[in-house]
């Protein structure tokens, strides 16, 4: 089998938690991936610059960077940590609704900023919850996990392609690809698409003119959204946590049951872990922790360039999944903007497809092996996109092959760390809140340079980031290394300590029976 039946077994019995963490990160993705390829068609419908519409990105992941640092707080009980998920989902659809009447870039930015938020919980949320049912066993679900990211994302472009307009403020024109010529077609046949709107020279007269029709794009992804708020509330509906169902018991009893059959099933010292170094909370109650104290300087370093990593990683992949579009439209690339918003699509399906992949191969292999063979394989791809520069070709061919070697570092990276901490810290709380924060950061650099540098700025950043990534993950296998030689040290002295007490409470024992027989 290419399971072990142990690992089957464990989803079976927590099927329907996975499957509807799986979900949310459905919605995660297509939130996370809808901006780069309609970015035209928002810039004209918020009159504003590059520049500016860049911003709208920042918004949108430095909220998710905040929803990130404090989504554990809602991890404390099964009950919050379900509606918290249940709000976030809905609020995404909410915010795929209203994109379309937000004809300012400031209004479109808070829109953005509520779905980062919503984002963030999500993402801290299932990380948590899914490493804290599977413990050691996470590896497999956890790229699982984020396989629904790259579906979700791979998605939202598809959807989002046939309403592109040309230009970025007019509407169709007959030059299309034939991948999508008879799906463009069904759609202009519909009553919905059939609302044609003629193109106007200046972008900048009359609302209509300027939205084109991509805002019918949004609200398809609102209404594809939806089944997934449903699918949590159809959980908490089966574990009793709804207030209004009859059969509900009180809230926290069935909280404190969820939470011991949970302990139950994870092991004994599950909960002198969480006692020990603040379990997987949010990251300020993990900065806080008085435990912590006297924890070797490795403990804080693998957090640390764990975190970091991500950073410059995740920071690449938002990047290019925000600026590849723009990239490919502008010189020496100037493709036709049509053909261009594939490439979004490419990268969303190769980080999803490698994803997939991931499955298997973290069963058969460990982490940090995925780890340096993705890292070494993204820095060579940025290379050849370097060289490459002026071919478009390649362009397709970089795209994807970049999606399939960064598809998976996040989830070999939490597995890692947290494998390496034994589940003692706030890897997870550190590691999605860097990544967050990578994303929030490196997007508005790179878009900036582009803006002021030109586009060929854009393969030299990615190229750029990679290598310091992959410095940095050196630095973190040396730390390992130190942490590993210091949990020997102290279990070697832990061993010595412990024999001379077992002799003295041996010699007691024998000292008692003695003085009972000489009675």
């Amino acid at each position: 089998m290419l399971v072990d039946e142990r690992i089957v077994t464990l989803f079976k019995r927590n099927a329907h938690h996975t499957l509807t963490y799986w979900s949310v990160f459905f919605s995660f993705g297509l939130c996370i991936a809808f901006l780069g390829p309609t970015i035209l068609d928002l810039q004209c419908q918020t009159n504003s610059t590059l520049s500016e519409i860049t911003w709208v990105f920042f918004a949108q992941q430095f909220c998710l960077l905040i929803g990130s640092s404090v989504g554990g707080v809602f991890k404390r009980t099964l009950f919050s940590a379900l509606a918290a998920l249940f709000v976030s989902a809905l609020i995404i659809s909410v915010v795929f609704a209203i994109i379309p009447v937000c004809n300012n870039v400031i209004v479109l930015a808070i829109a953005m900023a509520v779905s980062g938020l919503a984002m963030g919980v999500i993402d801290t949320i299932a990380n948590i919850q899914l490493v804290t049912i599977y413990q050691k066993d996470s590896a497999v679900f956890l790229q699982a996990l984020h396989f629904f990211i790259g579906f979700g994302a791979l998605v939202s472009p598809l959807i989002a392609d046939p309403f592109l307009s040309e230009t970025g403020c007019g509407n169709h024109t007959g030059n299309e690809t034939e991948m999508m010529h008879h799906f463009r077609n069904m759609l202009r046949n519909s009553p919905i698409a059939g609302h044609n709107i003629t193109q106007s020279p200046l972008p900048h007269e009359g609302g209509e003119e300027k939205n084109s029709s991509v805002h019918y794009a949004f609200w398809i992804m609102a209404l594809i959204n939806l089944p997934v708020p449903i699918a949590v509330l159809f959980l908490m509906y089966r574990e009793h946590l709804i207030p209004c169902c009859p059969s509900t018991p009180r809230l926290l009893d069935k909280d404190e049951l969820a939470m011991e059959t949970q302990q139950g099933a994870e092991g004994p010292d599950l909960e002198h872990k969480e006692q020990e170094a603040g379990g997987h909370g949010n990251i300020f109650s993990c900065c806080q922790n008085d435990n912590l104290r006297g924890l070797p300087v490795s403990f804080f370093m693998i957090h640390i360039l764990g975190g970091m990593v991500l950073f410059m990683t995740d920071g690449i992949v938002g990047a290019y999944a925000g600026f590849v579009y723009t990239y490919a439209v502008t010189p020496p690339m100037s493709l036709p903007n049509k053909t261009a918003g594939y490439l979004a699509s490419i990268f969303w399906a190769a980080i999803t497809a490698g994803r997939l992949l991931s499955i298997p191969l973290s069963y058969r292999f460990q982490p940090v092996k995925l780890l340096i063979f993705n890292l070494a394989g993204a820095i060579v791809t940025g290379l050849m996109l370097l060289i490459f520069y002026t071919s478009s070709i390649f362009l397709f061919v970089g795209t994807c092959l970049c999606g399939l070697f960064l598809s998976s570092i996040f989830p070999c990276m939490l597995a890692y760390t947290e494998d390496i901490l034994d589940y003692q810290g706030c890897a997870t709380s550190v590691l999605v809140t860097s990544a967050g924060m990578g994303e929030m950061v490196i997007q508005v650099l790179v878009g900036s340079i582009i803006q002021s540098k030109g586009s060929y700025s854009f393969p030299l950043c990615g190229m750029i980031i990679g290598c310091i990534g992959f410095i940095l993950f050196i630095g973190l296998l040396l730390f390992h290394r130190m942490h590993r030689n210091y949990l020997t040290g102290t279990s070697k002295k832990s061993a010595i300590v412990e024999e001379p007490v077992a002799e003295q409470n041996g010699s007691a024992k024998t000292e008692e029976t003695e003085n009972k027989d000489t009675s």
